[in-house]
């Protein structure tokens, strides 16, 4: 074995590690998104690596994501998410793609209607009255 296979040996090692190490960091940064998507209030529901989102040039430990995730009222958003071990969780772009249809409200019921004459008070006491005496006739 002469030196130039152990220098072969020596790169295609560190490619196998930074390979492994990028692997767990992205699995990391996949639960530390959720979590954060989570704590506001939302669902994450989609999240891609974009190692070229905005922020990239001249980030060294920031990893950038794009995430599609759905908030508390339903909206449904598209975001870049920059991440890393120590900064933890800032989202850019946030911008809302389609919001639910907004649900129509229940029809009134008819007893909380008010009729088309409403009647006065002493009318009604007439009215009440009038009652009360054919039921004592009825006796």
């Amino acid at each position: 074995m002469n030196g130039g296979e152990g220098f072969f040996f020596l790169i295609v090692f560190g490619i196998a590690a930074s390979i492994v190490i990028r692997l767990a960091a992205g699995s990391m940064d996949g639960g530390r998104v959720r979590q954060y998507i989570t704590g506001i209030g939302g669902e994450l529901l989609e999240s891609h690596w974009d190692p070229f989102g905005p922020g990239w040039f001249g980030e060294k430990n920031a990893r950038i994501y794009q995430i599609r995730y759905r908030d508390r009222e339903g909206c449904i958003h598209r975001a870049h998410v920059k991440t890393s071990l120590m900064s933890g969780v800032y989202l850019t772009n946030d911008e809302i793609i389609r919001c639910p249809e907004p649900q129509a409200a229940p029809p009134r019921p008819k007893h909380l209607d008010l009729p088309d004459k409403q009647e006065t008070i002493d009318e009604e006491k007439a009215r009440l009255r009038q009652r009360l005496a054919e039921l004592d006739n009825m006796d």
